[in-house]
């Protein structure tokens, strides 16, 4: 609060009080007051506003930083009214009693909207649920059956299905995870297990190295990331020879799984902003793309305190890395 400001505010009042001196000097000297004496009282009183004004300013400005400070401080703003400090001028009174009523207001509708948030979100997990029970009917119907075609298509659909499931759930995923030793070997296999048709009918080559890893996070969460990276490059492969190369390494404080493809690659220009929800690059002959895959699986690894990172050559490859840190239980028991 600067004093410019202040005085700014308080112009009439201090014009109100010069022009009563300035009345005040007049009448005196219509009662033939010396000189003397008729300055010496605008002296005093000039010198007594001056005073009331200076000392005003700083009472202001204190409340003015205990207001300013607790609004810093405070994460949820919007409870602002609740703590604010009363006040008894009547002016202030009234703007409290504004902000109160608006902030009721939108914490009413902020409850209203989060509850009907929650409903619909778990509607869409109950969806989720519901049709993989036809689809797992159906794919073991085209195992039976040799239709291939079908079958493929079919597991889009699960991919699909899946990626609804857990984007509805990455909202609030620690309270549906378990961390445990996992073998990351185990882990691979399962999710390799899991697009082996779509691997076969596409001519896809993997080449895994060095994947008896222990690791420590939740093997459902896990699954889903690997997966969504996995679709992703499936998604671009246009070379003749293709593969995915699957590795591990294993360092004092963490383990790092990486994920190669030889595909299309990412351009320079596009790479920093593949994690965004929704972002699909300026490559327009990627129309197969959501922008959600990548987006739910970096998410997710900040929720469970997985490191993500990606890196990639255009026309060439594209890279990813998953680091799970290792903690001090980790360290202990090896």
């Amino acid at each position: 609060m600067k004093w410019t400001s202040y005085l700014e505010n308080k112009i009439f009042f201090i014009l109100f009080q010069i022009s009563t001196i300035i009345v005040i000097a007049l009448l005196l000297g219509i009662v033939e007051i010396p000189l003397f004496y008729i300055a010496l009282i605008v002296l005093i009183t000039l010198f007594l506003l001056v005073c009331y004004l200076f000392c005003d300013y700083h009472m202001a400005k204190k409340k003015y930083l205990q207001i300013t400070n607790l609004v810093d401080a405070l994460e949820e703003k919007y409870f602002i009214a609740e703590i604010i400090p009363k006040s008894s001028n009547i002016e202030n009174k009234a703007y409290i009693y504004a902000l109160k009523q608006a902030c009721k207001s939108m914490n009413d509708k902020i409850s209203k909207l989060e509850s009907d948030n929650l409903d619909y979100r778990e509607y869409i997990e109950s969806f989720a649920h519901e049709i993989k029970t036809p689809i797992s009917a159906l794919s073991l119907s085209f195992d039976h059956s040799k239709d291939k075609i079908s079958k493929k298509e079919l597991d889009k659909i699960d991919m699909y299905v899946d990626q609804i499931l857990y984007y509805a759930r990455s909202v609030n995923p620690e309270k549906d995870y378990f961390i445990k030793e996992l073998n990351l070997s185990d882990v691979i296999h399962k999710v390799l297990l899991k697009y082996r048709v779509y691997l076969l009918d596409e001519k896809i080559s993997v080449q895994v190295n060095n994947l008896e890893k222990k690791i420590y996070t939740d093997e459902k969460w896990l699954l889903f990331i690997i997966s969504q990276i996995l679709q992703n490059g499936m998604k671009y492969m246009d070379k003749k020879e293709r593969k995915i190369e699957l590795d591990a390494i294993e360092n004092k404080d963490n383990v790092i799984l990486s994920i190669k493809d030889n595909g299309c690659g990412i351009k320079s220009s596009d790479l920093v902003r593949v994690f965004e929800k929704g972002f699909t690059g300026s490559d327009r002959t990627k129309s197969k793309s959501t922008g959600i895959g990548l987006y739910l699986a970096k998410k997710i690894c900040n929720k469970l305190g997985l490191e993500i990172n990606i890196a990639s050559k255009y026309k060439e490859y594209t890279k990813v890395e998953i680091i799970f840190p290792k903690s001090n239980f980790n360290k202990m028991k090896s």
